[in-house]
C-alpha cells in the first residue's frame, strides 16, 4: 500500500475513526490488487475470507435469482467498503461481486477479525457503522421501489451524480445502462423510456453522457407524488 494509499483510508467512513494501533492490526495482512473489469471477486456462497474496500473502479453486489437474472444489491466505488458483516461471522458471501470496471482495490482477510474486535472497541463501532449504511442503503432502495416510479428512480439517480444544487449541468454515466437498470430495479427497457419521459424536463441522454438543463426541476419531480406523462401514470 503506498503512502497516499494509507492517507486516503485514514479519511475513509469505516477506518476513519480508528487509532493507529487498531489501524495496524486490522490492515496488517491486506492487500491492494487492480483488477480489470468484469472480474468476479467472489461468488455468493462462498466462505468470507475477506472484505473489499474500494480505492478506484467502480463494483456490483448481486444476487442470481432461479430464473438466471440479476438482482442487484449495491454498487460501491471510491472510498466504500462492502462484504464486512459476512467476513465479521466469518460465514458465507450472501452475495457475488463483481468489477463493473478497472478497479483498484483492498482485500482485508476475515482470518482474526474477531480477536481484533475484541482488542479495539473503535473497530467494533466502526464495523457496525458501515454495516449500518448498508443497511440505510437497502431500506432507501426498497423505498424507491415502492413509492417511486420508474421514472423518478432514474431522476433521483441523474440527481445524486449531479455536481451542482440548481442550473444546468452535463455528467457522466458512471456505468453501463444495463446496470444502471439493475441498481433501480428495471429492465433495461424501462430505462430507456424513463430517459425518453425525462426529456420534457430538459434532460438530454447521448450514449454515457447526461445533459440536464435544471437539476432543482429534476429534483423536484422526484418528490412529486403524482408524476403523469400525458395521460399515462409510469409505474417503471
Amino acid at each position: 500500500m503506498q503512502d497516499h494509499d494509507l492517507n486516503f483510508v485514514c479519511q475513509s467512513a469505516i477506518f476513519g475513526g480508528l487509532d493507529n494501533e487498531s489501524l495496524r492490526g486490522l490492515l496488517a495482512k491486506a492487500v491492494v490488487d487492480e483488477h480489470a473489469r468484469g472480474e468476479v471477486l467472489f461468488r455468493q456462497g462462498e466462505p468470507a475470507n475477506h472484505f473489499f474496500f474500494v480505492f478506484e473502479g467502480w463494483v456490483k453486489v448481486f444476487r442470481l435469482t432461479r430464473a438466471g437474472d440479476e438482482a442487484v444489491v449495491g454498487v460501491f466505488t471510491r472510498g466504500q467498503s462492502f462484504a464486512e458483516a459476512a467476513a465479521f461471522i466469518e460465514g458465507e458471501y450472501p452475495a457475488s461481486a463483481e468489477t463493473v470496471a478497472e478497479s483498484r482495490l483492498m482485500r482485508v482477510p476475515a482470518k482474526g477479525l474477531t480477536s481484533l474486535l475484541r482488542e479495539s472497541p473503535d473497530l467494533g463501532l466502526a464495523m457496525l457503522a458501515s454495516t449500518s449504511r448498508h443497511l440505510h442503503s437497502l431500506i432507501h432502495q426498497i423505498e424507491q421501489l415502492k413509492a417511486r416510479t420508474g421514472t423518478q428512480r432514474v431522476a433521483e439517480f441523474l440527481g445524486e451524480l449531479c455536481p451542482i444544487e440548481d442550473g444546468a449541468c452535463t455528467i457522466g454515466l458512471p456505468y453501463d445502462k444495463t446496470l444502471i437498470a439493475g441498481r433501480l430495479g428495471m429492465k433495461p427497457e424501462s430505462l430507456s423510456r424513463a430517459f425518453a419521459r425525462l426529456r420534457p424536463l430538459g434532460v438530454i441522454i447521448d450514449h454515457n453522457t447526461a445533459a440536464i438543463r435544471d437539476v432543482v426541476a429534476l429534483r423536484e419531480f422526484v418528490d412529486d407524488e403524482h408524476p403523469y406523462f400525458g395521460s399515462e401514470l409510469d409505474h417503471g
